[in-house]
């Protein structure tokens, strides 16, 4: 059975997730003071200093962005290797742009730790995320490296 309404949570609960991880990762945010300002201010609010003009953030799942935002954060290390392990060589975590990084880790740990979520499901959701970021090529990357981390995880 399909529902809409919450899968238009889940997508922007993942896009909002990578967005906190990435603010947490640049200014070093407390994990607490991090959920609470995405709730009171970001969750569901209008932008109106937005770059692209005035936009607002869709409902998003809380739980699921709280917990992908708080799994990540507690697996941070776990997460680095697996996202590690399938760079080519001569790359490393430190070289990857930041927000790419905060959507490999976001997909890495929902296909570690999410097992409600099928794998397509997750991978189709972070390409995407990576498109309101990076062109079509970075997509296909995001895709590569989840797609890849999958096989490990998961039973595919």
């Amino acid at each position: 059975m399909n529902h809409p309404a919450r899968s238009k949570a889940r997508s922007a609960a993942r896009l909002a997730a990578v967005q906190a991880l990435y603010q947490q990762h640049m200014e070093g945010t407390a994990l607490t003071k991090l959920l609470d300002e995405f709730h009171q201010h970001r969750l569901g609010r209008a932008i109106d200093d937005d770059a692209f003009g005035d936009t607002e953030y869709a409902d998003a799942e809380v739980p699921f962005f709280d917990d992908i935002v708080r799994g990540v954060d507690a697996r941070h290390a776990e997460i680095d290797d697996l996202i590690a392990g399938k760079l080519a060589a001569g790359w490393s975590i430190a070289r990857l742009d930041k927000a790419m990084l905060q959507v490999l880790r976001a997909g890495t740990y929902e296909l570690l730790a999410r097992a409600d979520v099928p794998v397509a499901v997750a991978i189709t959701e972070y390409v995407e995320v990576a498109k309101a970021f990076f062109d079509d090529g970075q997509a296909k990357f995001v895709n590569g490296i989840l797609d890849s981390v999958a096989k490990d995880v998961r039973a595919v």
